[in-house]
């Protein structure tokens, strides 16, 4: 018998249907991934499998003695108990039963042994043997795991942050004697480090496991099925999800083919029907008439709705999007971040930023983009660029605003051309008059990114973007950033978003900041080429040394303003002062063309990796 068994479940809330005759099983061993769009039902389905939400029909079924782990979003603990001591409430029969094996093992050495002492003790190995004995040391390989150190484990509960308290859960769920996991979005809060100590943690599991996760690579490291929610049903592949993704697409290319052809046959049938059905040939339309009916109607193949997001092609910045000299980011008396000398992004830099949580990534993009004062050092932007920023947080949605509102106030349009927009971004029908405080965290998502989207920038800069995102919307997230023609610079712990899209990788640990070469995968196995900035300096006019950096900066601010000059006088500026200053714009870009060479050529080199 299976381990779990979910037959013809239905559930609905209201007028909404969420589940319609859902079936799927679980054996013993099975790694199954659960997936689809957001609000599909997947917590939904966890929680009636875990027992905690009834079904409005259909029936769960359990091996006997089956015994499940549920990760629960919202975690329940006793606040004043230790860190340490709440891991140890999956152990606690075993704990019971070791110390019932000590005094036994007193009784046996100071009495003659009995049938039924010999019996508990062995009883009593066997319990304490499952758990093992080594219970304390799965403790703190989770706990350290997951990235919550040992300082950490005495105090109370009460003490730990949001984050901290989602990773405590996570790891009690896992050190509970189970034999089947059911794991709801476990990569919340979870860096890439203990990511992949997750990954590793379910690859080698021997019990079974139902996951929702967004990480595809994850997904498709851990996981041997797939289990898909649409259109309110499951649908079973035995496939982790890249392969799953093909298998699908195969299987509704066959049965678009079966519906056409279907389609086609019933067109011609009702026409012959039409034709002869008073005819000499009626009882031939009649019978065709009758095996039409009987026909078994081939589902019209229905997609699901994705994200529709759609960059337009950005205005051209300079060559030099960003330098920052000696930047320190924080807060008064708490430095998080120290970069090298002189940090530069060039025009179509493609940077990916990581770091474990608390290292100070959103702290240097928000220090980047001016919503915090540098501790020390200097930010400078280029010439033409036009940046916008996507904060995790969210912070940027007013509470009291409509969701259609909110689109208007980025740009004026009318209600027509706000839902139209809003409709690529899965908002339909009344969603577009919810207020913001009631939306989820992927439809606040989604509306940040249609708001982002409205401003036309040629420099991203993105702080967990995929936060709140199915995966779906990942996937069409990754696209439209792929095909962005500008400069991308983003905070993610997504490695197949990161693998996508990077070229280059900043890794901050321990407040310092290293370059390196390409996306994650390169860095993590150790083959990526670390990279450096020398400073090549000329005299400049006050003086100074100055860097071709600046000089190309300066050249590029008076061909921005050169190119205002020339709009404005266009219309009504005499012929002679026209042609004076197109005479001087063309001088000025072939200066930036020059200096643009200098730079590329004598500023940026690339160290190889040391070979020790």
């Amino acid at each position: 018998m299976s381990l779990i068994q979910a037959s013809h479940l239905r559930k609905s809330f209201g007028a909404e249907m969420v589940l319609d005759d859902v079936s799927f099983h679980l054996e013993r061993g099975d790694h199954a991934a659960l997936i689809g769009s957001n609000g599909a039902g997947k917590s939904t389905l966890l929680r009636i499998v875990a027992g905690i939400e009834q079904a409005d029909a259909g029936h769960v079924s359990q091996a006997r003695g089956v015994k499940l782990s549920y990760l629960a979003q919202e975690p329940e603990f006793d606040e004043d108990a230790a860190l340490f001591d709440t891991m140890l409430a999956p152990f606690a029969e075993a704990i019971e039963a070791q110390e019932q094996l000590q005094a036994l093992q007193k009784e046996l050495t100071s009495q003659k042994p009995n049938q039924a002492l010999l019996e508990e003790y062995g009883r009593l190995q066997a319990l304490v043997e499952h758990v093992g004995y080594d219970y304390r040391d799965q403790i703190e390989r989770a706990l350290v795991g997951l990235d919550l150190p040992a300082d950490l484990w005495l105090g109370p509960i009460s003490a730990l942050s949001g984050g901290q308290r989602t990773r405590a859960n996570l790891a009690q769920t896992l050190l509970q004697d189970a034999d089947v996991l059911l794991l709801d979005e476990p990569t919340n809060h979870l860096d890439i480090p203990a990511v992949e100590w997750l990954e590793a943690y379910l690859r080698d599991l021997k019990r079974a496991f139902l996951i929702v996760a967004h990480d595809r690579y994850l997904l498709d490291r851990v996981t041997t099925r797939t289990i898909e929610l649409s259109a309110h049903r499951a649908t079973s592949y035995p496939a982790p999800y890249s392969r799953f993704l093909e298998i699908r697409a195969e299987r509704e290319e066959r049965q678009r083919r079966e519906y056409e052809g279907q389609q086609e046959h019933i067109a011609k049938t009702e026409e012959f029907i039409r034709r002869y059905g008073a005819g000499q040939r009626y009882k031939e339309a009649r019978g065709r008439q009758k095996r039409l009916d009987r026909l078994e109607r081939i589902e019209r193949p229905s997609a699901e709705q994705s994200l529709n997001l759609k960059l337009s092609r950005p205005k051209r910045s300079g060559d030099i999007v960003l330098e920052a000299k000696k930047l320190v980011a924080g807060y008064p008396g708490n430095e998080l971040v120290r970069l090298p000398e002189t940090v530069v992004v060039e025009r179509g830099d493609r940077i990916a930023m990581v770091g474990p949580n608390g290292s100070g990534k959103t702290t240097l993009l928000r220090t980047i983009i001016g919503d915090l004062h540098p501790l020390g050092g200097s930010i400078r932007w280029g010439a033409q660029v036009s940046r916008a920023y996507y904060s995790q947080s969210l912070a940027d949605l007013p509470p009291g605003k409509t969701v259609i509102e909110e689109i208007q106030s980025a740009r004026a349009m009318s209600e027509e051309e706000a839902r139209t927009l809003l409709g690529g971004y899965l908002f339909s029908g009344d969603d577009v008059f919810k207020t913001v405080d009631v939306l989820s965290g992927g439809e606040s998502s989604r509306l940040a990114l249609a708001k982002l989207v409205l401003q036309a920038p040629n420099v991203l800069i993105l702080d967990e973007p995929t936060n709140h995102l199915d995966i779906g919307a990942r996937d069409a997230l990754e696209v439209v950033l792929s095909a962005f023609e500008g400069t991308l610079l983003f905070v993610s712990h997504d490695r197949y978003l990161i693998d996508a899209l990077a070229r280059q990788l900043w890794v901050l640990d321990d407040g310092v900041l290293r370059r390196f070469d390409g996306g994650y995968s390169g860095y993590a196995a150790g083959t990526a080429q670390p990279l450096e900035y020398d400073e090549t300096k000329v005299k400049s006019a006050d003086g100074r040394m100055a860097s071709p950096l600046e000089r190309v900066q300066h050249l590029e601010e008076g061909a921005s303003i050169l190119a205002t000059r020339l709009a404005e006088s266009a219309v009504s500026a005499p012929i002679a002062q026209l042609g004076e200053l197109t005479r001087s714009y063309s001088e000025i870009i072939e200066q930036i063309d020059q200096a643009d060479w200098q730079w590329l050529q004598s500023v940026r080199k690339r160290v190889p990796a040391s070979s020790g």
